[in-house]
């Protein structure tokens, strides 16, 4: 059984990505606490990129990464790469992107996955970006989730990311879009 690392020093990300990769014998670890890696890309895949490729190559193991966000149209794409910065807490977040869009008609967002997968050299092998549209609601609605999904509607569901259950959210989600394109090479690549 293949250890695969998860660039991440978050366990409920392991636990996320657990359920995505459940189908492959890999055993998933967390990276090392003192492992930094610095995300220095301008957009998400070379973020993910640059994650999965420092791990690999610092523990000379697999490593897949992920990085992930939410682009709003009429912020010119923001808050992009910076979205878990964008303020200290998940409330502040949510007030200060409808503080900046106050009454704009455009509320066309996307939320952005980007993953990658580094061999122990730390080579890219796989990469692939999850896009799921939306809209930003003019305030939050249900208590599911986390972070922006209170106000990011998606259309085609008629529901917030929010008030989806967790089996919903998984099937439809950019991180579940970004997997499912990911799996089909995932069950095929030799981890020898």
């Amino acid at each position: 059984m293949p250890t695969v690392i998860v660039a991440t020093g978050n366990p409920g990300k392991l636990k996320e990505m657990q359920v995505y990769l459940n189908d492959l014998a890999w055993q998933l670890k967390l990276k090392p606490d003192d492992l930094d890696i610095e995300e220095t890309g301008a957009t998400f895949l070379e973020n993910a990129r640059l994650k999965a490729t420092g791990v690999a190559k610092a523990l000379n193991q697999w490593a897949i990464a992920d990085d992930s966000g939410l682009a709003v149209d009429a912020l010119g794409g923001a808050p992009g790469i910076y979205s878990a910065r964008y303020a200290d807490s998940d409330t502040a977040r949510i007030d200060r992107l409808l503080r900046e869009l106050e009454d704009s008609r455009d509320r066309q967002a996307q939320f952005i996955c980007a993953l990658a997968l580094a061999n122990p050299q730390g080579e890219i092998v796989l990469e692939t970006e999850g896009i799921c549209p939306g809209e930003i609601l003019l305030a939050p609605q249900g208590t599911g989730g986390f972070g922006y999904d209170p106000i990011f509607y998606v259309p085609a569901l008629g529901k917030t990311f929010a008030t989806m259950s967790p089996e919903q959210k998984e099937a439809n989600s950019h991180r579940g879009i970004a997997f499912r394109q990911l799996m089909p090479h995932l069950a095929t690549l030799s981890m020898e």
